[in-house]
């Protein structure tokens, strides 16, 4: 079976790829961060590029993904991060074709 970045890559040869950039927010990062680099590491191969910045005014964490892979993988990535406890996650998807996101 492949793993969620080789499947991400396989559907993109098909043409189904989407570009994208992933916001995530981290407000409790001593008990979350394993969980999130665990995903992370998970799905590295979706992931183009990755920024991360400690905001620490507001206690948070905040990071950005530029990614490349099928909507599914992307999906269930973000998903993933987002069911953990004091994290939140946001994606923007756009079509290399030229067509909105999603």
């Amino acid at each position: 079976m492949a793993s969620a970045g080789e499947k991400g890559k396989t559907d993109a040869s098909r043409g189904e790829s989407r570009v994208g950039v992933a916001a995530i927010v981290v407000q409790d990062r001593q008990n979350a961060a394993p969980a999130v680099n665990r995903i992370l590491s998970d799905y590295a191969d979706i992931i183009v590029g990755r920024m991360g910045v400690p905001y620490k005014d507001r206690g948070v964490s905040v990071m950005a993904l530029i990614l490349d892979g099928d909507t599914d993988t992307i999906g269930a990535m973000t998903g993933k991060l987002g069911s953990i406890a004091g994290v939140k996650s946001r994606v923007t998807l756009v079509n290399l074709d030229g067509k909105d996101g999603e």
